[in-house]
């Protein structure tokens, strides 16, 4: 079989999965891990030796917990459990920014990446029960179990002790039989300990996400609600800027070929948030929009496509500065993300008023 193709396969697999996160959350995201546990082990299979992977394959970890994230305030009805999984979420990528900025391993263990064994969890949960049984308490001990038994043993053997499961096994023989049985154990206590003490399913097993609530299953209604209660410069902005900002410095160290700097990446971004911000709450205000994302996604880019070229031209006059390969990338990664924001942020906001109202009367 021919390499390249099974190097594109892999990374069109990486960059085209996560957007099922949206629809089906949980078999989506198990997907994803799993790609990314397996994608070297294809490499070796069929003789594949990229240059620079490791880089890309930080990049595309980032790209899929992006949009799960984006798939929390899309789908969850618990407005407890948004506001962790948006706790977690950024404090992961600002550690994981910090550890790019300064090469300190330990700083990968001291901000684990809690969100996404969370993000499992909650869709876990809502397979079979209704997430709106459990208030904010559980949730946040449910992260809290995550942080300290799964994910500061797992960063430590990773990121401190430098431990590669596969050597383990090859190198260590009671290590292999030793996991068995520690597996078998969980597996029992789990069973036998935990499932009587749960009580029984609320429906039968749901994988694909519920239904948008009612009042918010038109793009129309949803751009109703973001022209009455957003502007351009608001705390809803201002987390987009830092999703977008995080991830596109992210990427700028780890890719190739980026040579602006950390602080001129983040503000030319955030620049171009703003732009898209209201470009959107505008087209918004005066009731533009498709329901199709596909077709909104098209429009937004080929806008950014322009406003990025035109800014080229104006700033350097054209002098071949601009990195095209690098800046269509840059480009399409902020259009994704905005789009998603804005289309399911006000689904997210509408979701926590009612719950506010509901919980005053």
């Amino acid at each position: 079989m021919d390499v390249q193709l099974v190097f594109w396969g892999v990374v069109l697999a990486r960059f085209v999965l996560p957007f099922l996160i949206l629809r089906y959350p949980l078999p989506a995201i198990l997907g994803c891990l799993l790609l990314d546990g397996v994608d070297q082990t294809i490499f070796q299979l069929f003789g594949v030796d990229p240059p620079n992977y490791q880089s890309y394959d930080k990049a595309m970890d980032v790209f899929y917990l992006s949009i799960a994230y984006l798939a929390s305030l899309r789908n969850w009805a618990n407005p407890a459990a948004v506001r962790i999984s948006r706790f977690l979420f950024f404090y992961r990528q600002v550690g994981v920014v910090l550890f790019e900025l300064t090469g300190l391993r330990f700083l990968l263990l001291v901000f684990p990446n809690t969100f996404e064994y969370f993000f499992i969890a909650y869709e876990g949960v809502r397979a079979r029960r209704n997430p709106l049984r459990y208030g904010f308490r559980f949730w946040a001990q449910v992260a809290a179990g995550i942080w300290i038994f799964v994910k500061l043993p797992q960063e430590t053997w990773i990121h401190i002790a430098q431990l590669d499961l596969t050597d383990a096994i090859r190198d260590v023989s009671w290590f292999l039989p030793a996991l068995i049985v520690a597996l078998l154990v969980l597996a029992a206590v789990l069973w036998f300990v935990v499932r009587p003490r749960i009580r029984p399913p609320d429906w039968a097993l749901r994988l694909d996400a519920d239904p948008l609530p009612v009042e918010m299953d038109e793009a129309s209604e949803r751009m109703a609600y973001r022209a009455a209660h957003n502007r351009v410069l608001d705390l809803a902005a201002f987390e987009k800027i830092v999703l977008i900002g995080l991830i596109s410095v992210i990427y700028g160290r780890v890719l190739p070929g980026v040579q602006a700097s950390d602080l001129a990446l983040f503000t030319g971004i955030a620049v171009f948030v703003v732009l898209n911000s209201a470009i959107g709450l505008w087209s918004a205000r005066r009731g533009y929009g498709w329901d199709s994302a596909a077709l909104s996604f098209g429009v937004l880019l080929v806008i950014n496509i322009v406003m990025v070229l035109v800014a080229d031209l104006l700033l350097t006059r054209g002098d071949g500065a601009l990195s095209l390969p690098d800046t269509l990338f840059f480009v399409f990664l902020v259009t994704v993300l905005t789009m998603l924001y804005d289309r399911y942020h006000p689904v997210s906001e509408y979701r926590a008023t009612a719950a506010t109202k509901a919980a005053a009367q």
